[in-house]
């Protein structure tokens, strides 16, 4: 695999919590991935056994009705982690939304790593308590939030999740103009709207003074208080 001290994110993932030393112990057991749009990596309901963190690119977790359809409970950016370690059953699938790169790892591997390694189970913990808080905001999201507030909502995730994992200095400062990696499709599916719903919302917005729509994928954000009055 890659020299880990060449990652992208190397100074946002789990493995932020590893010296050079431990870094290089952990290179010999992952492997990097290339996946093509709409490739899975993990199926739901399978028996837990790869995890990875995101290098580049976007992913969904999505589960799937009786009836065959998909509900899209979550998206993963560069520097999360995806799979389930230490055993157990997936719940979920996940699927590559654009092309993506993850750094793979078996999960008995990682495992049994993660375990001579305390500092790692200990940002493991961390970043697993964060997908639960933002578990709980996509329930809400999803659930009791109108269409304008579901798409201020992913506008103002997405400023904070898209920050350049390639700067010399990362910081937490959202972004004020980013390009969607996806199409508004891909937005509509996320969101659970029809895709003439996410246009006509991105239409009033503009039109309102509250975002800018430079291109079809880009989006600048003119007035973040207002966004976040519309987020609600």
């Amino acid at each position: 695999m890659t020299d880990c001290s060449t990652c992208v994110v190397r100074n946002r993932a789990i493995c932020a919590a590893l010296d050079k030393e431990e870094l290089d112990a952990l290179n010999l057991i992952g492997r990097r991935r290339t996946l093509t749009a709409g490739e899975s990596i993990i199926w739901e309901g399978d028996e837990s056994v790869l995890v990875a963190n995101v290098i580049d690119g976007v992913l969904k977790l999505s589960t799937g009705s009786q009836d065959g359809r998909e509900q899209i409970v979550g998206v993963v950016y560069p520097a999360d982690f995806i799979g389930r370690p230490f055993g157990g059953n997936t719940s979920h699938s996940v699927t590559a939304i654009t092309d993506a790169k993850v750094c793979l790892f078996s999960r008995a591997d990682f495992d049994g790593f993660a375990n001579d390694h305390p500092a790692l189970e200990h940002k493991l913990l961390r970043r697993t308590l964060t997908e639960l808080e933002r578990t709980r905001k996509w329930m809400t999201l999803l659930g009791r939030k109108s269409a304008e507030e579901k798409l201020a909502s992913f506008l103002l995730d997405m400023s904070e999740r898209l920050v350049d994992p390639g700067c010399e200095t990362v910081t937490d400062e959202p972004l004020a103009e980013f390009d969607l990696p996806f199409s508004r499709q891909h937005v509509a599916d996320i969101l659970g709207l029809t895709i003439e719903t996410v246009s006509r919302q991105f239409t009033k917005m503009k039109r309102d003074g509250v975002v800018a729509l430079p291109s079809r994928r880009a989006v600048a954000i003119t007035n973040r208080t207002a966004l976040e009055d519309l987020a609600a």
